[in-house]
């Protein structure tokens, strides 16, 4: 029998003594965020699965996810790269949906993420870290050009966090510019994605009392282990659309405007 790699285990103490260098963290909140994250549980996972698509595959598995796909046909499987483009509602089961997808039928893939989840070691080979709180800001141009110039598809999330309850709606913020210039810079085609889903009404309501608070802490964020678990035995949707060109991209309107051209064309599928 082959021995365990604890290495590629969750280890909450790895993370906080990482994220939070010299300053002491209480034992107990410690615990805390082992029991919220289920870090046994998740363990146990990772030590039945491989690396990478076959992970984010068996998580789909463990936790009865059921995905109704449309609109692969519009892709063509000739061995180009593309960005894949998406909103994005929950926050995790959504990232290794699409993940999973895209592996399997177009090739290894590459996604942009927060840095948090590169201590998933599982899915760390395919993720480029991003972190949104702030620490990596000057790194960001570069990791984002060498992720979008590697031979990987790539997949982006371009408003940068989990979707918001907005005007009343599940919806995502403005999406970023950058999907659009790098995609332009590298002659990626962009395919526009939409996935169906939502979070818990408390996961909203948190995340909109911190914006009227103007908490600067993206404390939602905290939320997402719980909302991923809680969507378990859940059925959504993805819709897949045709690719867009990347000489689309014209100077016509300017790379934030085609952002959101793109952002409601995806609400549109």
């Amino acid at each position: 029998m082959q021995s365990l790699d604890k290495s590629r285990l969750i280890d909450v103490d790895e993370v906080v003594a990482t994220k939070f260098k010299g300053r002491k963290v209480p034992r107990i909140l410690i615990a805390f965020i082992k029991k919220y994250i289920r870090q046994d549980y998740m363990n146990s996972i990772i030590a039945r699965s491989g690396d990478g698509v076959e992970f984010c595959g068996q998580v789909l598995k463990e936790f009865n996810i059921d995905i109704e796909i449309s609109g692969l046909e519009n892709i063509p499987a000739d061995g180009s790269l593309y960005t894949f483009a998406s909103n994005h509602p929950l926050g995790g089961i959504d990232g290794l949906a699409l993940a999973s997808i895209i592996g399997e039928n177009f090739g290894d893939v590459k996604m942009l993420v927060n840095d948090f989840l590169m201590f998933i070691k599982p899915i760390a080979p395919m993720c480029t870290p991003i972190n949104k709180m702030g620490g990596q800001g000057r790194n960001l141009p570069k990791l984002i050009d060498e992720a979008f110039r590697s031979d990987k598809q790539m997949l982006v999330f371009p408003a940068g966090k989990c979707s918001r309850k907005i005007e009343g709606k599940i919806q995502d913020v403005p999406w970023s510019k950058s999907f659009i210039t790098k995609s332009v810079e590298t002659g990626r085609a962009i395919v526009p994605v939409h996935f169906t889903g939502r979070n818990s009404r408390m996961f909203y309501w948190v995340a909109n009392i911190c914006k009227k608070l103007k908490i600067k802490t993206n404390i939602a964020m905290f939320m997402l282990p719980s909302e991923m678990f809680r969507a378990r035995n859940s059925h959504f949707r993805i819709i897949f659309g045709k690719p867009i060109p990347y000489d689309t991209f014209n100077s016509s309107r300017t790379a934030t405007e085609w952002a959101a051209e793109i952002r409601q064309h995806v609400y549109n599928l």
